[in-house]
C-alpha cells in the first residue's frame, strides 16, 4: 500500500504555491506524500509590497509562517532554495540536497525584467521580495534622517523606472507619507521629489483612459512628476537617462527604484524544460506540454485562454491554484477531471495610498475611498481563504489601520 502512495512536490509558497497545498491539505481523501518547498518560512502578499517599502506595513504583520498554516500530518513544508530542475529523472535539487516526485507543482515567482538596460542591476532597489522591500525601507529613513547633515537634495529625491501596478503604487504611498517624514525629519516639504517614468504613453496601461486620467490627477495633486513615452536609455548611480521625442533628459535621484517588469524564474529559464523568459507554456489543464507530469501555477505559467494571454497577477495565480487543488484530488482518488482551467476576472484596482485609489470591479469604475475599501477587501480576501476570519484579523487591511 505504501508504494501506492503518490509524491506532490510543490516548489514556491506563493499566491499559487501556497493555494495547492492549502487545496489538497482539506479535499484530498486518499493518502499522499505532499511536500511544500519554499526559500523562505513564511508567505507575504507581494501586492502590499510598497506598504513594507515606505514603513506603512510592518514586516511582523507582512510575514504569514507556513507552519502556522500548513497541517504537518497532511502537507510537510521544507525550506530550501531550489537551484536545479530534473524533470526527465522526476526530481529537483536544493541546497538541503534532492527531492523526487511523482507530480511536480512549479510555483516560483517572478524576478524583476532588466532588458539588459546598462545599470539597472548595479544602481535600482527593486520591489520583488519582503527582503529587497525592507532594504529599500532603511534607504529612504537613513536618506531623511542623513538630510540635516548632508544638506544633498537629491538624496531627497526618488526615480521611479515603470509606471504599472507597482511603480505607482509605490511613488502613492511613498507621497502620501512625505508630510509627515518631512515634520519629523525637520526637513522643508518642498524638498523631496519624485518622478515616475513610463514608456507607454499613460500609467496603468491596463486602465480605460477615464480611469488613467482621474489617477495621473490624483498623483500630481500629491506632488509626484510623471513622465509618460518614456524609454530609458541607462541607470547610473544618481540618475536615470531617459530618451524622450528624440531628446535625452537627465533625471537625477540618489534612490532608484526598478518596476519596469518581470519574467519568470530563473532556475526554469536554465532548465530543460522549454521556455520563454522563465515561464512555460501550458495547456488547459496548466500542465506542462513537454513533461504530463509536471503543471505550473503563478508567473511561471504562460495560461492562454483562447486567443487572450493572461498577465501575471495575484489573482490569477490563486485561482491557479485552487484549481489545480481540484485536479490533483481527482487524479489521485482516480476520479475523471475535464473541466479546463478559466480565470474569471472579478477587477483590478490600484491604490493610491491607504484611502484612495483606482479600478475596475466587475466591470465597473471606482476610485476614491470605495477604490480603497475594494483593494483592502481584496487582500483580507486572500488572507481569509488561507487562514479565515482569525487570520483576517491579525494580519488585515483595515481603513484606518496602518503601522503608522
Amino acid at each position: 500500500m505504501e508504494q501506492n502512495v503518490k509524491k506532490i512536490l510543490i516548489i514556491g509558497g506563493g499566491y499559487g504555491g501556497l493555494k495547492v497545498a492549502l487545496g489538497l491539505q482539506r479535499k484530498l481523501k486518499v493518502k499522499a506524500d505532499i511536500v511544500l518547498i519554499s526559500k523562505h518560512d513564511y508567505h507575504y502578499q507581494t501586492t502590499l509590497l510598497h506598504k513594507v517599502a515606505i514603513g506603512t506595513l510592518s514586516v511582523r504583520k507582512a510575514r504569514i509562517y507556513y507552519r502556522k498554516i500548513l497541517d504537518c500530518k497532511k502537507v510537510k513544508f521544507i525550506k530550501d532554495k531550489i537551484i536545479k530542475l530534473c524533470p526527465k529523472e522526476n526530481k529537483v535539487i536544493g541546497n538541503g540536497g534532492e527531492y523526487a516526485y511523482d507530480y511536480l507543482v512549479i510555483g516560483l515567482g517572478f524576478k524583476p525584467d532588466s532588458f539588459e538596460i546598462k545599470g539597472v542591476e548595479e544602481y535600482t532597489y527593486k520591489l520583488s521580495s519582503l527582503n529587497r522591500a525592507l532594504k529599500l525601507t532603511k534607504n529612504i529613513e537613513n536618506k531623511f534622517k542623513e538630510f540635516v547633515h548632508t544638506q544633498n537634495s537629491n538624496d531627497l529625491r526618488v526615480i521611479v523606472c515603470g509606471t504599472g501596478f507597482t511603480g505607482i503604487e509605490f511613488a502613492a504611498e511613498l507621497a502620501t507619507q512625505l508630510e509627515e517624514l518631512c515634520l519629523i525629519c525637520g526637513i522643508d516639504r518642498s524638498i523631496p521629489k519624485i518622478t515616475c517614468i513610463g514608456r507607454s504613453p499613460h500609467i496603468l496601461p491596463v486602465f480605460n483612459p477615464k480611469l488613467v486620467s482621474i489617477a495621473e490627477k490624483k498623483l500630481k495633486d500629491l506632488g509626484v512628476e510623471i513622465i509618460n513615452g518614456g524609454t530609458i536609455k541607462e541607470v547610473q548611480k544618481n540618475k536615470v537617462l531617459v530618451e524622450k521625442e528624440g531628446q535625452i533628459i537627465e533625471i537625477k535621484g540618489n534612490t532608484i527604484i526598478w518596476s519596469a517588469g518581470v519574467k519568470g524564474s530563473e532556475i526554469v529559464e536554465k532548465s530543460e524544460i522549454p521556455n520563454k523568459k522563465g515561464r512555460i507554456k501550458v495547456n488547459s489543464h496548466l500542465q506542462c506540454e513537454e513533461f504530463a507530469n509536471i503543471y505550473v501555477v503563478g508567473d511561471c505559467a504562460i495560461a492562454a485562454d483562447k486567443d487572450a494571454i493572461h498577465a501575471p497577477t495575484a489573482q490569477l495565480s490563486a485561482q491557479m491554484g485552487d484549481y489545480l487543488a481540484e485536479l490533483l484530488c481527482a487524479k489521485l482518488e482516480g476520479r475523471e477531471f475535464e473541466r479546463d482551467f478559466r480565470f474569471n476576472h472579478r477587477g483590478t484596482v490600484c491604490s493610491i495610498g491607504h484611502t484612495d485609489g483606482v479600478g475596475i470591479v466587475y466591470h465597473k469604475n471606482v476610485s476614491g475611498e470605495l477604490a480603497a475599501f475594494m483593494k483592502n477587501t481584496i487582500e483580507n480576501r486572500w488572507l481569509f481563504s488561507i487562514g479565515g476570519f482569525e487570520m483576517v484579523f491579525k494580519k488585515g487591511q483595515f481603513r484606518y489601520r496602518t503601522s503608522n
